[in-house]
């Protein structure tokens, strides 16, 4: 049992390096993460996908335009034939008949008008796949920056905990040599003590915004990501005094409902399309084939008649050949049209309600995000300064500490504002960084999205 039970250990182990070996690593920087985003993530190859069905949609409406050709063939066999009069009845049992028909529609307004929709719906389906090409490049970088932020958060709380163990191992020194109260000693390990859980939870931080930016980039859950870089690398991208742009003519939601609006103005424009006349040419050909049946009894032609049918095929063949114009006018139908005419429309007046109301609300959102902006930007460099000043205050603390002039109370309380310090200003450069990405998505403009139309 000893030996199954070390054997079985043994199997759990190398299973679990074996998936651990297995696990595939990969770093980033934010460039590579935005690309593979915009490559793989599903909501973007849907979008893709709808594009293609509106171009099948856009085919499907011009096949109307093209030649209609249909052909056919029918055998009849007559069981029992119909009787002109009694006892004398027409045609034979055996019946061919081989047909062709086309049609070539000449003036056909609906399906024109119906063509210059689906150019619009597919534009449509443009937007809507750069909206979400815009979203989810946003959504990248807020979970990238999420992560160094994390990172570099654990970074100074790491810092802190080995410069408070260095004041606790300084503090039992002179513990032990009688140059500092136990109190001080004690206190030392309480603060050390609090920096542990935070530690964990910045641990536990940096997994879940990895686990996020995983499901952005539609990658393997055991994937062993790594991202580059650093907040600080970030801040240096700031632009001091830069002037922010409010024009909004490419914000997404704007976009969407000017195409929606133009979409019901084909729709109008298809109703009043049903009250002309419409216009196709048509033509069709049979090749039939009917068994002789003989008549010679009937005529008077004793056998001699039945000879000539028997020296004749036995099936007469024609083939009837027609050509034509047909014109369709609509005169009359209960009001219905005139009423699909008001709907549309009134259906329009609601869109540009819609539209006016949605353009305030996105003028407001960017002045926001641009108010975001230069807050976070100030934020931060107020805080710099902060961090330069908490540093050289705890030197000083710990300068005074070890030289017995400072207490343990000061040194603890100088190491916490440096630490806060530190953690505000890496928080004020995700700020800047967020809002950045919030500006851009509310413009619409991004430079890794494609905004080319349709033609």
């Amino acid at each position: 049992m000893i030996t199954l039970g070390v054997l079985s250990l043994g199997v759990a182990e190398a299973q679990e390096a074996s998936s651990t070996a297995e696990a595939p690593k990969l770093q980033l920087s934010l460039d590579e993460a935005i690309e593979i985003a915009l490559n793989e993530n599903p909501t973007i190859k849907v979008a893709n996908l709808e594009i293609e069905r509106y171009d099948y949609v856009r085919k499907q409406a011009a096949s109307s335009l093209y030649p209609q050709i249909d052909a056919s063939a029918q055998y009849a066999y007559s069981i029992r034939r119909q009787e002109m009069a009694e006892n004398f009845s027409f045609g034979g049992k055996n019946t061919f008949n081989v047909s062709g028909n086309i049609a070539l529609p000449l003036f056909a307004p609906s399906v024109y008008r119906q063509m210059k929709m689906t150019r619009t719906q597919m534009a449509s389906a443009v937007e809507s796949a750069r909206a979400n090409r815009i979203g989810l490049v946003a959504s990248v970088r807020s979970a990238y920056y999420n992560v160094l932020l994390a990172e570099q958060s654990l970074e100074v709380l790491q810092e802190a905990v080995i410069t408070t163990q260095r004041v606790v191992d300084n503090t039992r020194s002179m513990y032990e040599n009688g140059l500092v109260a136990e109190y001080d000693y004690i206190t030392a390990e309480v603060q050390l003590s609090n920096l542990k859980p935070q530690v964990l939870q910045a641990q536990t931080a940096i997994e879940l915004t990895k686990l996020q930016l995983k499901m952005f980039l539609s990658l393997p859950e055991n994937t062993e990501l790594s991202v580059t870089g650093t907040l600080n690398d970030f801040r240096d991208q700031v632009l001091l005094g830069e002037d922010y742009s409010t024009d909004i003519s490419e914000n997404t939601t704007l976009r969407s409902l000017d195409i929606n609006r133009e979409l019901l103005v084909h729709q109008e424009k298809l109703i009043q399309t049903t009250r002309m006349p419409t216009i196709a040419a048509f033509g069709s050909i049979s090749y039939i084939g009917q068994e002789r049946v003989d008549l010679s009894g009937l005529m008077g032609g004793g056998m001699g008649g039945g000879t000539a049918v028997q020296e004749q095929s036995k099936f007469w063949w024609q083939y009837p050949i027609s050509v034509g114009a047909q014109i369709s006018i609509p005169i009359f139908s209960g009001l219905k049209k005139s009423n699909q005419l008001r709907e549309v429309r009134n259906q329009i007046s609601q869109l540009d309600l819609q539209r006016e109301y949605t353009e305030e609300s996105v003028k407001i959102q960017v002045q926001q995000a641009i108010h975001t902006l230069l807050t976070a930007r100030e934020n931060m460099q107020s805080n710099a300064l902060t961090v330069e000043q908490a540093q050289k205050a705890y030197d000083i603390s710990y300068a005074r500490y070890n030289a017995g002039a400072g207490t343990i109370l000061e040194l603890n309380s100088s190491q916490l504002a440096l630490t806060q310090a530190q953690l505000n200003y890496s928080q004020s450069i995700y700020n800047y960084l967020e809002a950045e990405a919030l500006y851009k998505k509310a413009l619409g403009t991004e430079e890794y999205i494609d905004t080319a139309t349709i033609e």
